[in-house]
């Protein structure tokens, strides 16, 4: 019996000790990885479904740039279709009757996009060659025996409407858009167009061309936000998102025989778009809720909503049908993970994973999943913010942070995966991507906040993001920078120069540093968007140059004190090369450590892997030297 005892004593404290033991932490068994295993996650875009629904046709980045690729429904390798290792290339669709494709390329970032065509036999051939012309595709004809396309070759600053014929392979003028509207869909009869005209960066109007009878019949009857979205299948009525008496969109349908207005759909946030099927028997909603998609198949004939595919910890993120609308391919993913492409079959209700695109050296579970927070700012106003706290942050182990400003002005940092925020979090910095006041996705009031007066309250909305970080226990408020691309870029530089002790460091991506030169120097293709531009930063040609100049960081180099990386393409059609150039030759008279990399083949954004990784790893040794305080030798200027 005490054997026994003894036995059960011995089990019980085994069990006891086994109890105690705590499994590690993610922060205890996480891999720290290099920029180049962080890249290596594949970007993919796109679906076409090729005629026989066998394959898609999509853009990824798996050789370093994006080229085209195939892929099969039923599982399988993708099929390199393009081997560009210089521009870019991004499939627009398979043809509706034959496995011929169209594309388009700029050249290396300048954003003059030209439309190719791919013909069978794997020769391609530009169908806008025009020197200089910008070329986008809109979309297929209704009898799939042509596609509508933009052109400015007539006129720089305006896109006329061409439809292309797939037999001839030559184009026809349809509409002259001698007046600078935005065209935004045809419909599937030819007999109308829908043309927008901004009135500000928020508000626009919205017409209805007859192109048989040559009159314009204006849709919206207040100002407000508008958008043309689609025709039905019959073309008799037309569908819009609008913001009329409203803070967020919803969608309104116009009929066009009596000209009477329905309200057609409503949610708690923006409705961004919508969109039926090939027959008409699918319509697509998206909805931008709290900085994520939502989308939402309506069957057209009932208005139930379609159920879709349950993917384990991934969201769907955007839908495509084929044109029998039997098949329906989808991306789904999170800010944690890079979205994959599946197929799904509504007739079986089965869908198939076709990608992987996560690098498989890099675990799932060392990535960060964001989390939406908001905090007050200085007037009390609530701004919204996307965080992303490091595994290995805690009270006993604080850690850097940056504050991250998205791009614009009105652009918005969402919930998507990001390669170059998880690296930056995997090194120990937390990410705080402020919506600030201005930003697009809270309401039209919210987004016109920062109407003449950028640099001011958007510029404090971003301070004060810096002092709820610096609340968190887990952040070392004494070690907090700010981060940002074009506007972002702006805001960077606006930080620097006009809250100098607020930041500790500044990461600025080809950012805007004299507004007056900017606004002078827009391409002339957003001569349609010139005016709305205008009103809400300011018209560089009138009494505005003089705020226009006081709110331009190059003109205020001398009161930036702390270190600074500037990173600049120099195609970039939108902030010139100068921009950086000066801005960086100004903050240097001060003595500050100034990092610059300028990349010759990048435009505005960087989308060459090579250099992505270069930028991102360049950024990582700044802030390691800078922010984070690492012995080390500062990183040396690159002309890339």
């Amino acid at each position: 019996m005490k054997r026994v005892l003894a036995i059960l004593a011995l089990v019980t404290l085994i069990w006891g000790c086994k109890k105690e033991e705590k499994a590690p932490s993610i922060a205890e068994t996480m891999q720290t990885y290099t920029i180049a295993q962080m890249m290596d996650n594949e970007a993919i875009g796109g679906g076409s479904f090729s005629p026989d629904n066998s394959k898609l046709l999509i853009s990824s980045n798996r050789s370093g740039i994006y080229n085209m690729y195939t892929i099969p429904t039923a599982g399988g390798e993708m099929l390199p279709i393009t081997e560009s290792d210089s521009s870019s290339v991004f499939a627009i669709s398979y043809f509706p009757k034959d496995e011929r494709m169209l594309f388009r390329m700029d050249n290396n970032g300048d954003e003059i996009y030209h439309i190719f065509v791919r013909d069978t036999d794997g020769t391609h051939k530009d169908l806008t060659p025009e020197e200089g012309a910008r070329s986008i595709f809109y979309q297929w004809a209704q009898d799939k025996a042509s596609f509508f396309y933009g052109s400015n070759k007539r006129d720089n600053r305006f896109m006329d409407l061409y439809e292309m014929d797939l037999e001839s392979m030559t184009p026809s003028l349809v509409y002259q858009n001698d007046d600078g509207y935005d065209i935004n869909v045809i419909s599937p009869d030819k007999k109308y167009v829908a043309l927008s005209k901004s009135i500000n960066t928020n508000d626009s109007n919205l017409f209805l061309y007859n192109l048989e009878a040559k009159e314009l019949t204006k849709i919206n009857q207040n100002q407000s936000g508008n958008s043309g979205q689609d025709f039905s299948h019959d073309s008799s009525t037309f569908y819009y998102t609008t913001d009329d008496g409203s803070e967020f969109a919803y969608l309104m349908k116009y009929s066009i025989a009596d000209g009477s207005y329905e309200k057609a759909l409503e949610r708690d946030w923006d409705i961004m778009g919508t969109g039926f099927t090939q027959n008409g028997t699918y319509q697509v909603v998206y909805i931008n809720e709290d900085a994520k998609n939502t989308i939402e198949v309506l069957e057209v004939a009932t208005g139930k909503q379609v159920e879709l595919p349950k993917v384990e910890n991934m969201e769907i993120t955007s839908v495509s049908f084929s044109d029998d609308e039997t098949m329906m391919r989808f991306y789904a993913g999170g800010s944690f993970t890079p979205s994959n492409l599946f197929v799904y079959n509504l007739e079986s209700k089965n869908y198939k994973q076709l990608t992987n695109v996560l690098n498989p050296e890099i675990q799932e579970q060392d990535l960060v999943k964001a989390e939406v927070v908001r905090y007050k700012s200085f007037d009390g106003l609530e701004i919204p913010a996307i965080y992303y706290k490091p595994h290995q942050a805690s009270s006993e182990n604080p850690v850097p942070a940056l504050v991250w400003v998205h791009g614009g002005p009105g652009g918005q940092s969402r919930q998507n995966f990001s390669a170059f925020i998880q690296y930056l979090v995997n090194h120990g910095y937390a990410v705080l991507a402020v919506n600030n006041r201005g930003s697009s996705g809270y309401g039209k009031s919210f987004y016109q906040m920062d109407d003449l007066n950028h640099g001011d309250k958007d510029l404090k909305d971003c301070v004060e993001g810096k002092n709820w970080l610096a609340q968190q226990p887990e952040i070392d408020g004494e070690k907090i920078g700010i981060i940002g691309g074009s506007y972002g870029g702006y805001m960077t530089m606006a930080a620097l120069t006009y809250a100098p002790d607020e930041f500790d460091v500044g990461v600025n991506l080809f950012g805007v540093t004299n507004w007056m030169r900017t606004l002078k120097s827009i391409p002339p293709w957003w001569e349609s968007f010139k005016d709305a531009l205008y009103k809400e930063l300011g018209d560089p040609y009138s009494a505005d140059s003089v705020r226009l100049k006081q709110i331009s960081p190059l003109f205020h180099t001398d009161k930036v004190t702390k270190p600074l990386i500037v990173l600049q393409g120099a195609q970039d059609p939108r902030v010139l090369q100068v921009e950086s150039d000066e801005i960086v030759a100004g903050v240097r008279k001060n003595g500050v450590p100034v990092e610059y990399v300028l990349f010759e083949d990048e435009g505005h954004g960087f989308v060459k892997k090579e250099n992505q990784i270069t930028a991102y790893s360049k950024i990582l040794e700044f802030l390691d030297v800078y922010l984070k305080g690492e012995e080390g030798t500062p990183i040396k200027d690159g002309n890339l």
